[in-house]
């Protein structure tokens, strides 16, 4: 059964050193409305921009888990995002000083202790739910995670780890019905082999690691473990933290062998591709809109509506609609007919057009319009042709009463083929 979304209410802050950069970092985090997501900001810049807590921030980066927009960083998430996961806590925007968050002792327990100290509530609108119905596999040189229907209620990880001598390598089964994330997965601390510290401290990680954050495995010497099975425990945090990229609660039966966050973030890229392709086959929630609802809120007509169908909204946080692009599209007769491609600049107007309609639900009753004042830092990643179904997706960044700023991403299917910054200008009628 679907259950509430969840925030906090109140804020926490905290301050650690990074694992990496050995950095002191400041954090906090701070309650958030509903259909915000686990969103970051880079207090320690001038102009942060907001890095959402979804797959398409993902880059590829080596033993952690690191996010991208325009350019801005925020790394070793893994920890925060596993004690969110585990605890079931949705909406957050995090501020922190700096490109990685705090190490702490190497576990998400220091995480999950502060959103205990925040106090976790229910908000009044449904967390979305993603039921795995066919196996999910992905694979790479022996090591694999698949997913496979669920067999109780929620989701079971199964990690069979291969450890070192003198370590017990039995599989350990997490199940979030049974409530033990804190007891058995938060304290488990982070560990490396023996044999791979000095390269990685040649490579400028691991400057703020310590025998008592990070479990060195491998050596002459065993540590002295938490709990039993601490590093497979690990494993599990990690798998659990990666998920919460999904943006939705996952149910499923997982079997993880040796995976590591490169299997982990492959998997969710595409069970988050398998949620947005159930969204765009159901029909709109009670906060999308059909196009005759279109009509009423945008002023464009044909030519030039340029939105079929809004699919969700989130107060005034975000918006998602489609397009689809049809042959018999006016442009087409004039932009290159031989190989007709949607234009660059229609694009855009779609997002701005999704984005008109989140906006208006703001100003519904104050007299004022949006009107578009500039936009920012496009790219174009990719063609639209004839048969492809544009899924628009906006995203606030700012709102006051004299403007507003969101982030247009435009895709097609997998593929992001545009994105930009929009900026509207809020005007009286």
């Amino acid at each position: 059964m679907p259950r509430n979304q969840r925030s906090l209410k109140s804020a926490v802050e905290l301050e650690g050193v990074a694992l990496h950069s050995g950095r002191t970092v400041k954090l906090r985090l701070e309650p958030a409305a509903v259909g915000t997501g686990l969103v970051f900001r880079r207090s320690d810049l001038e102009d942060p921009v907001e890095i959402t807590a979804l797959p398409g921030n993902l880059i590829n980066s080596a033993r952690r888990t690191v996010l991208r927009t325009d350019n801005q960083d925020v790394g070793m998430i893994e920890h925060l995002l596993a004690a969110c996961q585990g605890l079931k806590v949705d909406n957050l925007v995090i501020q922190v000083e700096g490109d990685e968050l705090p190490g702490f002792d190497g576990s998400v327990k220091p995480y999950a202790d502060a959103l205990r100290k925040g106090v976790i509530v229910e908000q009044k609108a449904e967390r979305k739910v993603l039921s795995v119905q066919e196996p999910v596999l992905v694979r790479d040189s022996g090591n694999e995670i698949i997913a496979l229907p669920p067999s109780g209620e929620g989701l079971r990880v199964r990690y069979l780890p291969e450890l070192p001598e003198g370590f017990d390598a039995t599989p350990v089964l997490f199940d979030s019905a049974d409530g033990n994330f804190e007891r058995e997965v938060a304290p488990a601390r982070t560990f490396v082999r023996a044999e791979e510290v000095e390269s990685l401290l040649a490579a400028g990680f691991g400057k703020g690691a310590t025998a008592e954050n990070t479990l060195v495995i491998g050596g002459e010497e065993l540590p002295e473990l938490r709990l039993d099975r601490e590093p497979t425990r690990h494993k599990i945090a990690d798998i659990l933290g990666d998920l919460m990229l999904l943006g939705a609660d996952l149910h499923a039966d997982l079997i993880a062998t040796r995976s590591g966050h490169t299997l982990n973030q492959e998997l969710v890229r595409l069970l988050r591709a398998q949620l947005e392709a159930l969204e765009l086959a159901v029909e709109p929630r009670e906060t999308g809109y059909e196009i005759r609802e279109l009509f009423r809120i945008l002023p464009h007509r044909y030519p030039f509506l340029l939105v079929d169908r809004i699919l969700e909204m989130e107060g005034t946080r975000r918006a998602v609609g489609i397009k689809n692009v049809s042959i018999n599209e006016h442009y087409f007769q004039g932009h290159w007919p031989g190989h007709p491609v949607m234009p660059g600049v229609l694009q855009l107007e779609s997002m701005a057009q999704v984005a008109g309609v989140l906006l208006l639900r703001r100003l519904e009753h104050t007299g004022k319009v949006a009107v578009l004042a500039s936009i920012d830092k496009v790219r174009f990643r990719g063609a639209v042709v004839p048969g492809d179904q544009l899924r628009i997706e906006v995203d606030t960044l700012r709102l006051n009463r004299h403007r507003g700023q969101v982030r247009g991403t435009a895709k097609v299917g997998l593929r992001t083929v545009a994105e930009a910054i929009l900026s509207f200008a809020l005007v009286d009628v």
